[in-house]
């Protein structure tokens, strides 16, 4: 632990010397390609960082966090586009919003601020789950599968919130929530556009879905290029969490989950064609049953696609030790430091 620690602190190092060269380059070079290809030098160091790493969750986080939202953004940047334009106001906001899923609250009162109490009450579940892993051989499939759904949305819940928690109190500023309880996601297109991880749709709609639609849009109907765009998006996203599975199990990609999230392209776009037409509307269908069907869906398809290259890499096994263990590190250091 204390090792990964200390590439914890290089990374962090590298990345806040990286960012800031990309902070200083606005100013000196035009929008464009020439500032694209003065960045790519740092997307291609942010994709060897998570290799740093032998712990998972801190090569999934630096995988999340730099390989995939930071190039994202930087390249979006490249052209004045994205989160990170107009440019924030000093350089420790353009690293943390660089760096990090989270931008500045357009409204002071969100709507979809979580109350504090079902934080509380997420971190304890997710404690109660850490222990459900010892009696994981008594579990059925469904159990299992349940399990996994709950372990993976809970700690990215929890590494999200402490996140938030950091940047209000360094740079003093409300942040967008980032997710808004995609349990109650009411369709596909609500889940993935509305409810879950909800940087990842700011940043995919610009830099793939509006791209895609304005090429496809010249040669096809607006609702044969609006289904390319979600496509595309859908492929985008797949590939790239077939290079944060890569990172996380170092074994080569399997391609299931970019299916994973081809299905749910076809599916979304579906879902939206379907919604257009007349009887259709009319029809009410209750928000249990919508939800209920929504977050099956997800689950089973998740179960199928998306678990499988995790469950044989082994990380199930060393996700909940590594939580505890890192959990029993605090706890002697803050004794040490008590003594």
């Amino acid at each position: 632990m204390e090792q990964e620690l200390k590439n914890l602190i290089k990374v962090c190092f590298y990345a806040i010397i990286s960012v800031s060269y990309c902070y200083y380059i606005s100013t000196r070079i035009k929008a464009g390609v020439l500032r694209l290809l003065s960045i790519l030098p740092v997307c291609v160091l942010f994709l060897l960082l998570p290799l740093f790493f032998s712990s998972l969750h801190f090569s999934e986080s630096t995988a999340f966090f730099l390989t995939w939202l930071a190039n994202f953004k930087l390249i979006l940047f490249s052209f004045d586009k994205g989160p990170l334009y107009p440019l924030p106001q000093n350089l420790t906001r353009f690293i943390f919003f660089t760096c990090f899923p989270i931008k500045p609250q357009q409204s002071p009162k969100s709507h979809n601020e979580i109350p504090k109490w079902v934080f509380a009450i997420k971190v304890i579940i997710f404690g109660v789950l850490l222990h459900m892993y010892e009696y994981k051989q008594h579990l059925s499939p469904t159990m299992l599968l349940v399990l996994y759904s709950l372990h993976i949305y809970l700690e990215l819940e929890i590494v999200l919130m402490l996140v938030k928690i950091l940047v209000f109190i360094t740079l003093g500023c409300d942040l967008e929530p980032h997710s808004n309880e995609p349990y109650l996601a009411t369709s596909l297109q609500d889940f993935w556009g509305r409810r879950w991880n909800l940087m990842v749709p700011a940043i995919l709609r610009p830099a793939v879905y509006n791209q895609v639609q304005q090429i496809a849009q010249r040669k096809m109907s607006s609702d044969q290029a609006r289904f390319l765009a979600v496509l595309g998006t859908f492929i985008v996203s797949g590939a790239v969490h077939e290079l944060i599975f890569f990172y996380i199990t170092r074994e080569m990609p399997t391609g299931e989950v970019t299916w994973f999230f081809v299905l749910h392209g076809v599916c979304t776009a579906a879902e939206v064609a379907v919604k257009k037409m007349a009887f259709v509307r009319r029809w009410k269908m209750s928000l249990m049953v919508s939800r209920l069907l929504t977050v099956g869906f997800v689950v089973l398809t998740s179960g199928w696609l998306f678990f499988p290259p995790l469950i044989r890499s082994g990380m199930f096994v060393r996700l909940p030790n590594e939580a505890l263990l890192f959990i029993d590190f605090v706890k002697d250091k803050f004794i040490t430091l008590g003594l």
